[in-house]
């Protein structure tokens, strides 16, 4: 299993725009299912943006139409492009390779 590492977070402004990378301690040119969960105090994880297994896009309702997820394969690296920021996007976000491999989390937070 590879271990997946994310980039630092941050502090924005709401109507801002950060991207976070998600880099593998290995190869993921095979690995399809890969994707960006968050979570939200005093909320569950909840689906951000995902591959999927099947090789489909999918993005959580919220965030359709601002956010995007791309990879690198040839730097093994999944991104999350995230443009008009709102306050309730803040929440740690995760990363995950493959089926059981999450990254650490890292904090986004969106001051109004």
């Amino acid at each position: 299993q590879v271990r997946p590492v994310e980039s630092e977070g941050g502090l924005v402004q709401a109507g801002g725009s950060l991207r976070l990378s998600c880099t593998a301690s290995g190869s993921i040119f095979s690995i399809n299912a890969m994707g960006w969960y968050r979570r939200a105090p005093g909320k569950q994880r909840e689906l951000v943006a995902a591959f999927t297994s099947g090789g489909s896009t999918v993005y959580g309702d919220s965030v359709k139409g601002r956010f995007t997820i791309s990879r690198d394969n040839a730097k093994n690296t999944l991104y999350l492009q995230m443009n008009s920021l709102k306050p309730e996007d803040t929440g740690v976000y995760y990363c995950r390779v493959g089926l059981f491999s999450w990254g650490q989390g890292t904090q986004v937070t969106v001051s109004s």
